[in-house]
């Protein structure tokens, strides 16, 4: 079957943000390019909505190159209307609305999918809402409870509690029993991460995080570290963790090697592991998908699991959205707006 549209005629050329050279949010700039077409086993998406995610940044910055294959055009997470399909792909998707974890290409007007990396946006959802789900979502469910074994009961802790994944991580903590201590880099922020449901917000400018999260279990520690930081954060994070813990390591926000005690990894059988989700096969996020579709996709479709939108920007401002998650001045997720 060849690729198909629907009674919509799809223009041949699109708006769509991209940059010619690394640097700061004012390479990003509005341009024309032809609309991709869906090969096999992918789908052709009218893009309504964007998420803005930290790798978006660092890809600009000239330090996250997309992979082989991937659109240069950054953005990660779309969600909009299916109108094409390509080769021997079910054409019964075409009119669905969907949201998708995607390798790139996702500022723009149209952005191709795996059909097998969306998920159909349930009734009463927003396209801003569902945009603003998978990469923290696949991010967050893959690492805390696949890498990380998260159980019924434990305690986990989050750096960067108002974050986009600090803030799923609280949700989806709240929603699968767990206790999650959050830290974050002001007292408002501490505030915002208790509202969204943290069990406790600590201050990091104004207090050691790892004597506070002793005193807040007794000195025993948490099951789970999630760590967006790195560097000298991780043997903090060690200090942190009850015996048989684990360090999940999903950024390196505070630097790319840290010295750590080998030592105490084997007497407290600590576990230290990590991922970066973009790079892994197409194969491996059909099944990440396909399990999110199962376990948690039911819990959006009822409300009980919805993102924290910051801010909204049209796509012409992409370079607005850019600069406020550089300030780091935001709760939750910053959405782009298209047509």
């Amino acid at each position: 079957m060849s690729a198909l549209a629907t009674a919509t005629v799809i223009p041949t050329v699109m708006q769509a943000i991209d940059y010619a050279e690394p640097g700061g949010p004012e390479v990003l700039v509005a341009g024309e390019m032809p609309v991709p077409v869906p090969a096999q086993g992918e789908v052709l998406v009218r893009v309504e909505a964007a998420g803005v995610n930290r790798p978006d940044v660092i890809q600009r910055q000239g330090f996250y190159p997309p992979p082989p294959g991937a659109p240069h055009v950054p953005g990660l997470e779309i969600a909009g209307t299916v109108v094409a399909v390509g080769p021997d792909t079910d054409d019964a998707m075409i009119g669905q609305p969907v949201c998708a974890l995607v390798a790139g290409g996702g500022y723009a007007e149209y952005c191709v999918a795996r059909a097998d990396h969306c998920l159909t946006v349930p009734s009463g959802i927003s396209m801003a809402e569902a945009a603003a789900l998978p990469e923290t979502l696949f991010t967050v469910w893959h690492n805390l409870f696949q890498r990380g074994y998260a159980r019924d009961g434990e305690t986990v802790l989050v750096h960067g509690g108002t974050s986009g994944i600090g803030s799923m991580a609280i949700m989806l903590g709240k929603l699968f029993d767990l206790k999650v201590i959050v830290t974050c880099g002001s007292d408002d922020k501490c505030a915002a991460a208790l509202k969204i449901g943290a069990a406790h917000a600590i201050n990091y400018k104004t207090h050691d995080f790892v004597e506070e999260v002793k005193s807040l279990t007794g000195g025993k520690g948490v099951e789970i570290v999630l760590d967006m930081v790195g560097g000298s954060y991780l043997p903090r994070n060690m200090a942190c963790l009850a015996d048989d813990g684990r360090n999940v390591t999903i950024a390196v926000q505070g630097g790319m090697k840290a010295e750590i005690s080998v030592l105490e990894i084997m007497r407290r059988r600590l576990t230290l592991t990590g991922s970066t989700l973009r790079p892994r096969s197409n194969s491996f996020k059909a099944l990440l998908a396909d399990e999110i579709s199962r376990e948690v996709w039911p819990l959006v479709a009822t409300g009980e699991l919805s993102p924290i939108i910051h801010s909204r920007y049209p796509l012409r401002d992409a370079a607005k959205a850019h600069a406020q998650m550089e300030s780091g001045d935001l709760v939750g997720k910053i959405v782009l707006e298209i047509g």
